[in-house]
């Protein structure tokens, strides 16, 4: 019989998911007091972090119908859940009690010296610099975490004889014996006696690959620059995948594509009554602070990027440079057709027929886009962009993010496809910096 183990939870791991304090089967949870004060302290607010504190409390709420929190609560997965104070471990830690941290660590370093096999669970790596600076073992949550040097990029080369790549140009369709493919999932046929003879496929079966469609290889006056490009626009405009995830560095055209996507599949081919752009509110560097103004005025701050964006495309619409491109963009707000949206009020709303697009979704946890994509009524596309090297949250990661784990765990959905695009397209500069700073 495997020796009970004993967890200690930070604040953060229960702000990232409210789920965790079920995630560690038969084994035994410690909640430090100092967590149940910062819980809290954030109930009262609005966004997510609000929400999943308010969560957390009402679970252990519940629990105290099953006995005294304070002398452990079993739970239904078999553990047992306990609070306890800081002030009752006798120890001494060298660090200050005025901060919670160094309060959650005392409990741990506490329960370590009692003998108890501990390890202290938390997303912030301060906190776990110093449990492991007095030998406590330390861990960040990783339930809903992949391994981002092993994400699916949505494409792969596989090399076949001569007449394997000769045979797929002759026909629409073949199937290639022992290729267990993912659906929608591009595959690069390469002659394995010339590299130079290549053909492009798309799979359509387990075997089964096909050609890209030449009606979708073009959206709102945009061709594609590269490969990946050429792959990311087949999906987008592909009526049958209704959620996509994109991933990219800054100026590979990801954010561009679904935009143009957007608007051609709207406004040309009316698919959709609505194009819906969010993107979390995530400063980089320090935040500005206070913006005047409703909501719409405060949101045009943050979405400017996308207006950048949404510019570009009227103009090349019209090879029209002036400033008319403003106008149009305006025009498509004030006629309800574009709609730029806080993913804060998006919770509790059923959304149909909408083209949506979350941009910068590395920084948005699993929960989050969990939360997203199940508003997705009737007939609604979601496309999530980002860069996972660009985070700003201080408690994800590449591998940790929520648009890596949706993109690796519905990689065998057939409602789902995903492309990496690996080629800065921007400009000559923004590629060296993409690639060198």
């Amino acid at each position: 019989m495997s020796k009970v183990k004993t967890f200690v939870l930070d604040t953060n791991v229960l702000l990232h998911d409210p789920n965790s304090l079920h995630s560690f089967q038969d084994n035994n949870v410690v909640l430090p007091m100092a967590v149940i004060e910062e819980l809290d302290s954030m109930k009262t607010r609005s966004d997510e972090i609000g929400r999943n504190a308010r969560r957390v409390i009402r679970d252990l709420d519940n629990l105290r119908d099953r006995g005294k929190l304070g002398d452990g609560v079993r739970i239904d997965e078999g553990g047992i859940i306990k609070i306890i104070s800081s002030k009752t471990m006798e120890v001494e830690i060298g660090f200050s009690d005025d901060k919670a941290d160094n309060r959650i660590i005392r409990v741990a370093y506490g329960l370590h010296k009692e003998g108890k096999t501990v390890t202290f669970i938390t997303k912030d790596i301060n906190a776990r610099i110093k449990a492991d600076a007095l030998g406590l073992n330390a861990m960040d949550f990783e339930k809903e975490k992949i391994n981002f040097d092993e994400l699916y990029t949505g494409f792969r080369e596989v090399e076949v004889p001569r007449e394997t790549v000769d045979q797929f140009y002759a026909e629409d369709s073949i199937k290639v014996k022992d290729l267990d493919v993912n659906p929608n999932e591009f595959i690069v046929l390469r002659d394995e006696t010339n590299p130079k003879h290549t053909a492009l496929s798309k799979s359509r079966a387990r075997n089964e690959l096909v050609h890209l469609s030449d009606k979708l290889s073009r959206a709102w006056h945009i061709r594609p620059k590269n490969r990946e490009q050429r792959m990311a626009l087949e999906l987008l405009l592909d009526d049958r995948i209704s959620f996509i995830t994109l991933v990219g560095q800054a100026g590979s055209g990801k954010t561009l594509l679904a935009l143009a996507a957007a608007l051609e599949l709207t406004l040309r081919a009316k698919n959709y009554d609505k194009i819906l752009v969010s993107r979390p509110i995530m400063p980089l560097g320090r935040d500005i602070g206070y913006l005047p103004g409703n909501k719409d005025a405060k949101l045009a701050s943050w979405m400017q990027p996308i207006f950048d964006n949404l510019g570009l495309l009227m103009r090349w619409q019209t090879l029209d440079w002036s400033d008319k491109s403003q106008k149009k963009v305006d025009a498509l707000i004030s006629d309800n057709i574009l709609e730029l949206e806080a993913l804060t009020y998006i919770r509790g709303r059923t959304i149909n027929r909408h083209f949506m697009i979350i941009d910068e979704a590395q920084n948005l946890t699993p929960h989050e886009i969990k939360t997203i994509v199940s508003r997705a009524g009737d007939g609604t596309k979601i496309v999530l962009t980002g860069d996972p090297y660009q985070i700003d949250n201080p408690y994800l990661d590449a591998n940790s993010n929520g648009l890596t784990y949706a993109a690796e765990r519905l990689k065998s959905q057939s409602l789902h496809g995903h492309v990496t695009l690996r080629k800065s397209e921007r400009s000559e500069l923004a590629a060296l910096a993409a690639e060198e700073l």
